[in-house]
């Protein structure tokens, strides 16, 4: 019995490395996950903000173009502005930014709501 317990000596400590092993594995799988998915939210709040600061701008709240402002906010975010259009009161706007080589990007629209849209009816308002 005294020569079984011998040649198992040591064997908690490779049991230890390797369950140590196994969850470094797993932590460098997860890692990048997350970092991309906290990307995506940081790029949506800047295209969010990208958009409101160009409704401002399309509304007359404050002077300039919308697409160089929603630029300007878009880069002061850490990200790229990809597309603007404006239709009136409403910017929407497309913004990227990239994490671990992986372009990350949101779009987001703001301005006026649609007058449609807040009639309980959606008939337009309309009540003849």
């Amino acid at each position: 019995m005294r020569n079984a317990l011998a040649t198992e000596r040591g064997s908690g400590s490779i049991l230890a490395v390797a369950i140590i092993a196994a969850v470094l594995m797993l932590f460098s799988l997860v890692l990048p996950v997350a970092t991309v998915l906290s990307a995506q939210q940081r790029v949506a709040g800047a295209a969010d903000a990208s958009a409101l600061a160009a409704a401002d701008v399309a509304v007359g709240i404050r002077s300039g173009s919308p697409c160089s402002i929603a630029a300007t906010v878009a880069t002061a975010n850490a990200a790229r502005l990809d597309g603007c259009l404006i239709e009136g009161p409403t910017a929407t706007v497309r913004v990227t930014t990239s994490v671990l080589g992986f372009a990350v990007s949101a779009r987001a629209t703001a301005g006026r709501p649609d007058s449609e849209a807040m009639s309980p009816s959606g008939a337009g308002g309309d009540s003849g």
